[in-house]
């Protein structure tokens, strides 16, 4: 059976769950990371050196990092549906996958930092005013994507929607001013109706 190390709060690891729950695959989540540990424990770090979560084990095949397992399992247990079975098809949606990491993330902590995860008193509202601007930005640039078609991946869902998918749920949770996006809010609108969706991403900010 897959075996899921992390906890279930972490934007990383929502990615893994969300990507199980659509294909249906059998598996174990063990709290890991933060405040439940274990991934700094000399046993974790011989499976990731990094003792960073996510981390799984599929029937004694080792892997982490975030997007290479959804990846891998969109390959071996989605073809045809989050791996879509036209190259050219699926590449239209694996753009989008690493875009998060690269482009996003460095200002979008600068956001989730100072609105959830730091107490009032040691919150840089300064700083969180130039992640939402730089945020509003490059989401802008979803929201045209979307606006040619209904899911990043294409005319379906498929593993390119599953990490901004995953920021989208945070950037329309928080408690902030944000521009109306409608192509952005319509795709969140549909993601939020899938039951995978619900029990894998949609889990308290903090």
């Amino acid at each position: 059976m897959l075996k899921i190390w992390g906890r279930a709060n972490s934007v990383n690891v929502k990615k893994v769950m969300w990507c199980v729950g659509e294909l249906g695959i059998p598996h174990e989540r063990v709290d890991a990371g933060l405040a439940f540990g274990i991934n700094n424990t000399p046993e974790f770090k011989a499976k990731n050196p990094n003792g960073l979560v996510p981390l799984i084990d599929d029937d004694g095949f080792i892997l982490w990092e975030s997007n290479a397992i959804v990846r891998y399992l969109s390959a071996k247990y989605g073809s045809g549906s989050l791996w879509a079975s036209d190259p050219a098809v699926r590449a239209m949606g694996d753009k989008w996958m690493d875009w998060p990491t690269s482009t996003l993330v460095p200002e979008f902590r600068k956001v989730f930092h100072n609105i959830v995860r730091r107490p009032p008193a040691e919150r840089d509202h300064a700083e969180a005013a130039e992640g939402i601007a730089a945020c509003s930005k490059l989401f802008a640039m979803v929201d045209g994507a979307l606006s040619t078609q209904p899911y990043l991946s294409g005319q379906a869902l498929g593993m390119g929607d599953i990490p901004l998918g995953c920021f989208a749920y945070l950037w329309l949770s928080m408690p902030i001013e944000r521009p109306s996006m409608p192509h952005l809010e319509a795709w969140y609108g549909k993601l939020k109706e899938r039951p995978a969706y619900q029990s894998g991403v949609m889990t308290p900010l903090s």
